[in-house]
């Protein structure tokens, strides 16, 4: 077997780990209202904040890797994950939770974000990587199988700061494998990447990281595709990390369904997004990705806009597992397509741009975190945010049937 898949393997064993984190917020809205009387509204703020900050961090995170390596960058991310998620247990003020919970749990899991995915198949893949693409994808999904009723039961018996150190022993127990296990380029071991009919040298570092991030930025501003790209990006951060992961646990438990079933149900969308991420890879290695991304997006929406009805009732009936098992296959189905054309636009700088593209999904995330919550202070329910949701979805997928098809070049700093 290729080394390739053994570095897959490794970053997708890394990614679960930097997961536990992303399992957690739903989970601690109520119990943190509880204790220190904090609106949802603020709560949700630092949610927002770490939403932000793990899609602005990406595309310099990208950047990065290439100037200073993925084994260093990703490890120094996996520990200021754990810092940030240690540092909670002893907070006391709103304060304390944006600075623990929204910066440095935002910086670390941005910096090892879907960008780590798109650096790692670029450079050890020159074939599957569709396939390859959907398979990393699909470990966030995995992180949140393993940890979302761990951690739900956690917080239900035990409060919510074991469920906190946790996640940062989960964190630090990822970083040895990163260290002895991963490495930056297969120049280093003397192969040719999967797929590769020659050897490939490994490139010089590439210095003034961030400079190149911003550069790389401003020349896909100025083409039409990226801002396709960014814009239906967002809105699928917008109705997937923004809004269920964040408040699906919540607002279940609020129509009287226990935290454990509602996290559980959560952590089954895990199971079949890891289906549907990988089965999504391999079409986007078969079939155009503009009309891949239009079937999702149009599919998300419609379910979306069944959901107020399917709350109603405390217990789990067939309608609300038919959900779960239909959003679940399409939770994050729009990745491999997403970064298809990215790689398709963008050449060389398409790990940099798709970290952009990221930015911009986790903006979206973060407003409909953060209003969100507002909307539950305001009218007593999250209603009004699941329809507004599920609109949004079908301007997404008429946004991506808009994307050209003709490759656009874009200067690469030099």
């Amino acid at each position: 077997m290729h080394r390739a898949w053994f570095v897959a393997a490794v970053t997708f064993v890394t990614i679960i780990g930097a997961a536990a984190f992303r399992s957690v917020p739903g989970l601690l809205i109520d119990p943190l209202h509880d204790e220190f009387d904090w609106s949802r509204g603020t709560i949700s703020a630092a949610v927002s904040v770490n939403l932000a900050l793990y899609g602005l961090t990406a595309p310099f995170a990208a950047a990065l890797m290439d100037r200073f390596g993925i084994r260093r960058v990703v490890a120094v991310a996996l520990t200021v994950i754990a810092l940030g998620s240690g540092l909670t247990v002893w907070m006391t003020a709103a304060w304390q939770l944006m600075l623990c919970w929204g910066l440095l749990v935002g910086l670390g899991s941005g910096s090892m974000a879907l960008a780590f995915a798109a650096t790692v198949t670029n450079r050890w893949f020159t074939e599957r990587r569709g396939l390859v693409t959907g398979i990393l994808t699909a470990a966030s999904a995995s992180g949140q199988l393993i940890f979302l009723p761990l951690l739900s039961w956690i917080v239900e018996r035990h409060d919510w700061r074991p469920a906190a150190v946790t996640v940062a022993l989960a964190a630090l127990a990822v970083v040895p494998f990163v260290w002895l296990l991963l490495r930056d380029h297969p120049a280093d071991v003397g192969l040719k990447p999967y797929g590769a009919t020659e050897f490939v040298p490994k490139p010089a570092p590439v210095p003034g990281a961030a400079r190149r991030a911003v550069t790389v930025l401003f020349s896909a501003a100025r083409t039409g595709p990226f801002w396709l790209l960014a814009g239906t990006f967002a809105i699928c951060g917008a109705s997937t990390n923004g809004l269920i992961q964040t408040h699906f646990v919540p607002a279940a438990h609020a129509h009287g369904m226990p935290l454990t079933t509602a996290a559980s149900l959560l952590a089954v969308i895990g199971v079949f997004d890891v289906v549907g991420t990988i089965a999504s890879g391999w079409f986007t290695d078969r079939f155009e990705a503009r009309r891949l991304l239009a079937v999702y997006y149009s599919l998300r929406g419609v379910s979306l806009l069944f959901l107020p009805l399917l709350l109603v009732t405390p217990s789990v009936q067939p309608p609300m597992i038919f959900f779960i098992v239909f959003y679940g296959l399409d939770w994050v189905a729009t990745v491999p397509p997403t970064l298809a054309l990215c790689r398709e636009q963008y050449g060389e700088d398409s790990a940099i741009v798709f970290g952009w593209v990221l930015a911009s999904h986790q903006v979206g995330a973060a407003l409909v975190a953060f209003l969100g919550g507002v909307a539950r202070d305001t009218f007593g329910s999250y209603d009004v945010v699941w329809y507004a949701s599920g609109a949004l979805c079908a301007v997404a997928a008429l946004m991506a049937l808009v994307i050209r098809r003709r490759p656009v070049g874009v200067a690469t700093a030099a």
